[in-house]
């Protein structure tokens, strides 16, 4: 077995109204210093190993992610 990550971010030129309610409230918090956030979904899959980078592509772009609004990134990682 393989652990997938997908990271799915909002693309840089579409509002991120969550990401900016994040920002507004840290300082009313005390947490100073953060010029911005974006937010985004992170999703951990565990896959066989004979699951290749293609097939995992098709699922974030037609699955995880609105390729129209949302950039997405694949990785592997050590389990």
């Amino acid at each position: 077995m393989a652990r997938v990550v997908v990271d799915v971010m909002p693309k840089q030129e579409i509002l991120d109204p969550q990401g900016q309610a994040v920002a507004n409230a840290l300082p009313r918090l005390g947490f100073d210093g953060i010029a911005s956030v974006r937010q985004g979904k992170h999703f951990e899959l565990e896959v066989d190993d004979n699951v290749d980078d293609e097939a995992l592509a098709k699922i974030a772009e037609t699955f995880l992610a609105n390729p129209v609004i949302e950039d997405w990134t694949v990785r592997r990682i050590e389990s």
